[in-house]
């Protein structure tokens, strides 16, 4: 009998298809399969098979099993034994295709490390010919979905070998088309560009095989804040140049990008620790301006002596008010007090584009950042994250989280021990993020707004209109995000006078789509926030948002939205948290002027969809 997991859980009996019928058989023989020919406890079924187990599940596991070996009663070599404390399925591991493909792979290593290239492409390709689709399709329960995250994990590493020796055995044109179509599946496999690259060159496609390299580049940074691999940063160098390795056999940049080890690595290979030129921040802006006090202040931070627990900073703020701005100043500023790698990525926990990073993902891209291979990182959160936490301890790494969901979304990503920064950005105020330092950023003082607001319009211009230029910096509310858009767009329009921007800026109307070009939009950027909110927050922020006047305090608040004093202070508890409304003095309020645009707009437009 044939036991294939390669796909949809399937059994065979000289080639014809046996039916195990009920989810319940099938997810109890998928968790023997996990075993095979290993003792699986009772308990471990049970707490796989429910997550509430009712009083009757031990008679239905013993059920489950009478109707399992009926199944597997025709079978030579096929059991399913009781033991004390529970079962074990033995089974040939030549039935069970999840074991030919292992075997087949290890076969191919071999046969590559003799030199026999052709008999290892054999190996190989009868291997990943295995698979049918998703292993375990469409079985869900914990073991089991761990299981067949590690085998896809094994089979794109496979078909990653794959390619590499089909390149090396001068395979070039053929491969293009397939590489294309895995890339577009698998983005952030940096192997698969690099063959990708490779093949391209060694077809006379030099431009093709760079802008694969942007392409995956933008994709990298836009996604998770990362650059590309040294490996894939050392391929990228070698086409530019022209190296004569890319004609022919593959020099140690090559080799790499393609899968296979580089002979020259100096100990920076899959299983090195972190540091070792580890390297990720994003690149500081030549035009900052200001936070003198607060880069003071972290700086001693950063510099002090390392204890027994990491040194954490929280900096919360509004959207657009600088935040990771600031956190890669400092990063940069402190890079030689933590010579063992320095990392960032972005967390996209408020993003108008995409989704929050998992967690589990997160730990993934941080995992392989340090130096793991894919196949090396765990499938679980906590075990990603207890392995994350042995990578950095004894180690002086800084670790930027940017734009964080809230505390929990970057907990498991926290190193364990002393001798690490860790600057963590977020538009919430992280209060459940135990020992970390907060700093909740504001609006630029006026002189630093103006300075920086120069310094991308042009001195020559902002000197002839100094009285307008400080009118366009208190209309963009002295925003870092606004201030930028809003200088680039005067920048970029020499006719305009900077009474022209005032002009347009001075009419709310008007000051949403001046603060909006091809790549960023203000109020998108600001109404990610307001989407946070829970559905009676987001009404009270609109009902305050309306009133003229320009500060509340509760008693106010209460007597415009009708609504009782309690839930009024509550209301202002969770848009503090969120930075939407700011605490003038004790229990008095006030939006940000583009906050309450913003707010209104929402308004507007909510008001048009009901018509």
């Amino acid at each position: 009998m044939e036991f294939l997991v390669l796909g949809s859980l399937e059994l065979r009996e000289s080639g014809i298809p046996i039916r195990v019928r009920g989810m319940r058989q099938q997810r109890l023989l998928a968790l023997l399969l996990l075993n095979a020919n290993r003792v699986v406890p009772m308990d471990a079924l049970v707490d796989e098979l429910w997550e509430d187990p009712p009083p009757s599940a031990r008679p239905q596991v013993h059920n489950a099993i009478r109707d399992l070996r009926r199944i597997l009663s025709a079978s030579d070599g096929t059991s399913l034994v009781t033991v004390d404390v529970g079962y074990r399925l033995v089974v040939p591991e030549d039935a069970m295709d999840a074991h030919r493909f292992v075997s087949r792979v290890r076969a191919a290593k071999v046969a590559e490390r003799e030199n026999r290239y052709t008999e290892a492409v054999r190996l190989l390709q009868s291997a990943v010919d295995l698979w049918r689709g998703e292993a375990f399709a469409g079985i869900q329960c914990p073991a089991v979905s761990g299981a067949a995250v590690k085998l896809a994990e094994q089979r794109l590493t496979a078909v990653e070998d794959l390619v590499a020796l089909r390149l090396k055995l001068g395979e070039t044109g053929s491969l293009v088309g397939e590489l294309h179509a895995l890339i577009a599946e698998y983005p952030l496999r940096e192997a698969l560009r690099g063959s990708l690259m490779i093949a391209l060159c060694r077809s006379g496609r030099q431009a093709d095989a760079l802008a694969v390299y942007d392409e995956g580049r933008r994709f990298l940074v836009d996604e998770l804040g990362l650059e590309p691999s040294p490996r894939l940063r050392a391929l990228h160098a070698e086409i530019l140049a022209d190296s004569p390795d890319l004609h022919g056999s593959a020099g140690p940049a090559l080799a790499a990008a393609a899968g296979a080890e580089p002979s020259d690595d100096r100990g920076t290979g899959p299983s090195a620790p972190p540091g070792n030129g580890r390297h990720y921040l994003p690149h500081d802006l030549t035009d900052f301006t200001g936070r003198t006090a607060e880069l003071a202040t972290l700086t001693a931070v950063a510099a002090q002596e390392p204890g027994g627990s990491p040194v954490m900073v929280a900096i919360d703020g509004m959207g657009g008010v600088g935040k990771t701005t600031l956190a890669v100043r400092l990063a940069h500023r402190v890079t030689e007090l933590y010579p063992d790698g320095q990392y960032f990525i972005n967390l996209h926990g408020f993003s108008a584009t995409r989704s929050p990073v998992p967690t589990e993902q997160a730990l993934a891209v941080l995992l392989q950042a340090s130096g793991l291979t894919a196949q090396e990182i765990p499938p679980s959160l906590e075990e990603r994250s207890a392995l994350w936490r042995s990578r950095l301890a004894g180690r002086r790494c800084l670790v930027v989280l940017d734009d964080a969901a809230d505390s929990a979304h970057v907990t498991p990503l926290l190193p364990g021990t002393g001798g690490t920064l860790v600057l963590v950005t977020s538009r919430r105020k992280l209060t459940a993020l135990d020992g970390a330092l907060p700093l909740c950023l504001d609006v630029l003082p006026s002189a630093d707004a103006v300075t920086l607001f120069r310094r991308i319009v042009g001195e020559p211009r902002a000197r002839r209109e100094p009285a307008q230029v400080a009118r366009a910096v208190e209309l963009c509310g002295r925003l870092p995000l606004a201030l930028r858009i809003a200088a680039t767009r005067l920048r970029d329009r020499p006719a305009w006078a900077v009474a022209d921007l005032v002009e347009r800026l001075a009419q709310p109307a008007q000051r949403a789509r001046c603060l909006q070009t091809a790549d960023r939009d203000l109020m998108a950027v600001l109404r990610v926030s307001y989407d946070h909110l829970s559905a009676p927050e987001r009404r009270f922020s609109r009902l305050i948002s309306l009133q003229p006047a320009a500060s509340y305090d509760i008693a106010h608040a209460a007597l415009v939205t009708g609504l009782p004093a309690g839930d009024v202070e509550h209301h202002f508890d969770a848009l503090i948290e969120n930075n939407l409304i700011r605490e003038d003095t004790p229990a008095r309020f006030s939006f940000h002027s583009l906050i309450r645009d913003c707010t209104r707009e929402l308004l507007v437009e909510e008001a048009g969809a009901a018509a």
